[in-house]
């Protein structure tokens, strides 16, 4: 019988304080507290750890190595517990060739339905390819029969049959008649080659190379492989068409409908399936390996399936065409290389302008585009290499990392010329259903994808192949369109998604896939969701619990909460103060705990306050014209300064493509010369009134853990130097290297100040094991043993800052810091802790404290991407104190967000939409929330008439 609950006994993981809790099965449970609390401790670090290390020791030794070594989580026994998912809210792969389809695996099906009812067309003329008999193929290999000579030679393996016979007639060029066996496919491929040598043959092409079949041929099992066997070698003008026709029938049969003519070392296919009767263009027969654009089968031989190529990019190279060449208008020979360096090419380049009838004196802009093309590209009549292959050649042959750094300045993503961005070979791309290549089937939006598969007309026995193929496709759009990402494109790179919609399609998949009995554990799905489609996504949580799978969910949205069938209540506080469950049961038991401050939320005791009134600013703006990037439709946004604004909208609306791709980047290239594009629009006006603009977003603050909020916040300087001023210090001789673990001295030198080193275990997983030197303090013994108030070093690194606040009180300088990384609520997190351990919403906190504890921001622009990520109700008003104290020094603070409780405490509102992808993309309203909420266009007007209590 299956257990009804997860019993969780003896819970210690991180601050959990030995919990006990029974989960009910087969229902949708939330997990909320405040930031620090324990939640993930529970969902991630607990139940699914748990659940993923049995599975892997389930494995077989042999299996397990090429598994991640599993931690035990330090809990007494968990019982009931199912196999476990997690979908979690990091930012997915930074891999180019991860797309929406690919992920989701719509793209699997495409290329299956594509090999199974695609018409082929010739890439050439774009005719219907159409299926070809041996005897076209004959013809198309030697067009021109005749009457047989006298005299004509025998074949090696005996005399030709009596009678008259027809010659070829060719050019007099030996030609190989192959017929491929084995094509791109790994594995040995003995008995393959065992049963040519018994059919007679005598020779092979493997991989390109001729081989006999007598000798010894080693192929290697987990590589690519091509097998073609030789048929028979001839001299056209002079073999019968007999012989031909003999040795195409041999070769067809041979290779299952294909052959291959080669001639001057270049090979030419024939498919007895389909070739173009105009062109004289054979395709190989369609399988799904041709529409991959990670197979060398289909992708695009210029970009190698990515789509772009990297490029020197001439606006980089000449940023100011009318800057004079001895003013210096190259600007990598300007900047890179020397005084001697620049000196020579100068000299080049001087001789090549004179030639041209120019000098030095004279401007990119004065040159024609001929003559500027000879200085960018070279030509041979003027012996001169030309500035991009110089730089191009330089980059690939010097050893020096920092000249390759200088040349990569230049460089940038450009579509690939050949393929135009598609990916594909132009065989793959002519193969099309309903007029559709594949490619252009990726190119539209989810949304446009379901509308054309809904109306795709197929006949009779189309229908019959296409079916199984078509309702994976179709289920697998309908649950992307029910988590509100209707919007997205299927090319879309993953890495390019936010971390919410990341895990919304991996949600997707995860429903298609068709689990049953899984324990699914997810992280704040709702991020980067609007109001408007919270509904949604709550309703897809409640279908994978109505298939029979525990749905666990950490959250602090509200209406998820009170959607909940168990809520688990975490705290009262964070870290040590945490780690306690405060209410477990339905949503409308946790509402009667007195000391749940989540309950004191939901039940309206305890709330955000709305501004007592609004700031009207500076009287300054930045005013953007004419943006269309993206979905952008030409507009135009005045953003005033000196007051607090958020951009809200539908997801897919435009506002990162506004904000970040326009505005940000925008702001970059003009203020700081940055080679990024910004989105397309005509121009950015007013940035003047701004000294900087800075972008505090969720990436981490550090990829190593060496670097943690100490170190971030430059915090640690200071510590450094109050244990170097100590006595023992001084009389030591120690400076504040001493005290760095980052550099040779005080460091312990056997984990190089990791901390932690690293056994190789061989057929089992690498261990990471505490130092036995230092026992994890990352310090010598020497310097531990200089104290500070009664702390070494490493006593004061663990710190939580809350404790570290009390412990520093009169370093004021560090005190300060330490204030602003407690009031965006990270009071519980260690002032060592790992960057590689803290979440994204605690990485943008870290980054939005040293940005506030540092003198002189005032006239910044600060830019924030959902600020309230991870944060519960509590902590956003924290976090709110601290972006108006922001505005307060003259700043301007602009935020994109969906949580209404920061929406409505703004000054100024710029709402997009009104819907996602080519709906969205427009000013639906802009002004206070008060002037939004009035709005009858806004769906964010209409949720927050709702929280303002504004009557239409």
């Amino acid at each position: 019988m299956e257990p009804k609950f997860i019993s969780v006994r003896g819970v210690r993981e991180h601050n959990l304080k030995n919990i006990d809790i029974d989960i009910p099965r087969n229902q949708f449970i939330v997990i909320t507290g405040i930031s620090g609390s324990g939640k993930s401790s529970l969902a991630f670090d607990t139940l699914y750890a748990e659940g993923q290390r049995r599975y892997i020791e389930s494995l077989s030794a042999y299996a397990r190595q090429f598994l991640e070594q599993m931690k035990k989580p330090d809990v007494d026994h968990i019982t009931g517990l199912p196999p476990a998912i997690a979908i979690e809210q990091r930012k997915s792969s930074s891999n180019p060739r991860s797309t929406v389809a690919t992920t989701t695996e719509i793209y699997d099906y495409l290329r299956l339905l594509f090999a199974r009812i695609g018409i082929p067309h010739c890439p050439e003329c774009g005719r219907v390819i159409a299926r070809q008999s041996s005897t076209e193929i004959i013809d198309r290999i030697a067009p021109h029969p005749g009457p047989l000579p006298q005299g004509a030679r025998e074949r090696e393996k005996g005399p030709l049959p009596q009678g008259e016979r027809t010659k070829v007639r060719g050019k007099g060029k030996m030609m190989n008649l192959l017929a491929p066996v084995v094509r791109g496919r790994k594995g040995e491929y003995k008995s393959v080659l065992d049963q040519i040598k018994k059919s007679g043959f005598l020779r092979v092409r493997v991989d390109g190379r001729y081989r006999d079949v007598d000798e010894e041929i080693k192929l290697e099992k987990y590589k690519s492989h091509n097998i073609d066997v030789l048929i028979d070698t001839f001299d056209p003008s002079e073999e019968t068409r007999e012989r031909l026709a003999e040795g195409v029938e041999m070769a067809l049969k041979i290779g299952k409908g294909l052959l291959i003519v080669e001639k001057n070392g270049k090979d030419t296919l024939y498919s007895e399936k389909y070739a173009c009767p105009e062109c004289n263009r054979g395709l190989e027969e369609l399988t799904p390996r041709m529409f991959s654009f990670n197979s060398p089968y289909g992708a695009c031989p210029e970009c190698k399936g990515l789509g772009f190529l990297m490029k020197i990019d001439p606006d980089l190279v000449i940023p100011d065409k009318k800057k004079t060449f001895r003013e210096g208008a190259i600007r990598p020979w300007q900047e890179a290389g020397g005084r001697g360096l620049f000196f020579y090419y100068r000299g080049l380049l001087r001789d090549v302008l004179r030639e041209l009838g120019r000098s030095l004196d004279d401007s990119p802009d004065d040159l024609k585009k001929e003559e500027l093309d000879v200085v960018l590209y070279g030509s041979d009549d003027y012996g001169f290499e030309g500035v991009i292959p110089n730089l191009e050649r330089l980059f690939y042959q010097t050893e020096s990392q920092h000249r390759k750094e200088e040349i990569l300045k230049y460089i940038r993503e450009v579509r690939c010329p050949l393929c135009n961005g598609a990916r594909l070979k132009k065989e793959s791309l002519s193969v099309k259903i309903a007029g559709k290549s594949i490619m252009d089937i990726t190119a539209m939006s989810i949304k446009e994808a379901k509308k054309f598969f809904e109306t795709l007309v197929l006949d009779e026995k189309e229908k019959v192949i296409a079916k199984q193929i078509l309702k994976e496709i179709n289920s697998r759009l309908v649950f992307m369109e029910e988590v509100g990402l209707d919007y997205l494109t299927l090319d879309r790179m993953t890495h390019t998604l936010s971390g919410g919609e990341a895990e919304r399609t991996k949600l997707a998949t995860q429903i298609g896939s068709g689990l049953v009995g899984v324990l699914y554990i997810l992280d704040e799905p709702t991020i980067g969701l609007h109001q408007r489609d919270n509904l949604k996504l709550i309703s897809t949580l409640k279908q994978l619990r109505d298939t029979g799978n525990t749905v666990v969910v950490v959250e602090h949205d509200e209406e998820t909460i009170r959607s909940a069938d168990y809520v688990i209540d975490l705290g009262p506080g964070a870290g040590k103060h945490g780690g306690r469950v405060v209410a477990c049961g339905p949503p409308e038991s946790i509402i009667e705990v007195h000391n749940s401050l989540t309950g004191m939320y939901l039940s309206g005791k305890k709330r955000i306050p709305v501004p007592e009134k609004r700031r009207e600013g500076n009287g300054r703006y930045i005013h953007i014209l004419k943006a269309r990037h993206n979905n952008l439709k030409d507009i135009s946004v005045k953003l005033p300064l000196g007051v607090f604004v958020c951009v809200t909208g539908v997801s897919g609306s435009g506002k990162s493509s506004l904000v970040e791709d326009v505005l940000y980047k925008g702001i970059k290239k003009i203020l700081y010369g940055s080679k990024e594009e910004p989105g397309e629009h005509d121009a950015i006006l007013g940035i003047e009134e701004i000294n900087k603009a800075i972008v505090i977003d969720q990436s981490p603050i550090g990829r190593t853990p060496r670097s943690n909020p100490a170190t971030y916040t430059n915090g640690f300087t200071y510590i450094r130097q109050l244990f170097a001023n100590t006595e023992e210090a001084r009389i030591r001789g120690y400076k504040q290297g001493r005290f760095s673990f980052n550099v040779k001295g005080g460091r312990c030198e056997a984990c190089m100040g990791e901390g932690i080193t690293k056994i190789e275990m061989h057929f089992l997983p690498d261990v990471f094991v505490p130092c036995e030197v230092c026992k994890g303090k990352r310090y010598n013994r020497e310097t531990l043993e200089v104290l500070y108030k009664g702390k070494n070093i490493a006593d004061v690194l663990e710190m939580k800052i809350e404790d570290a606040l009390d412990f520093f009180e009169k370093v004021l300088p560090l005190k300060e810091k330490l204030q602003t990384l407690y009031d965006v609520g990270l009071g519980y997190i260690e002032l060592g802790q790992p960057a590689t351990t803290l979440s994204g919403g605690e990485a943008q906190r870290v980054k939005l404290a040293t940005e506030l504890s540092k003198k002189g921001n005032e006239r910044t622009l600060y830019i924030l991407d959902e600020p309230t990520v991870g944060l519960h109700t509590a902590d956003i008003e924290k976090l709110l104190g601290v972006l108006n104290n922001l505005v307060e020094r003259g700043s301007t603070v602009l935020v994109i967000e969906h949580n209404l409780d920061v929406i409505k405490c703004a000054d100024y509102i710029i709402d997009l939409g009104p819907e996602g992808g080519d709906k969205g993309g427009y000013v639906v309203a802009e002004g206070t929330p008060e002037q939004i909420a009035k709005n009858k266009r806004s769906y964010t007007g209409m949720f927050l008439k709702k929280v303002l209590g504004v009557m239409s």
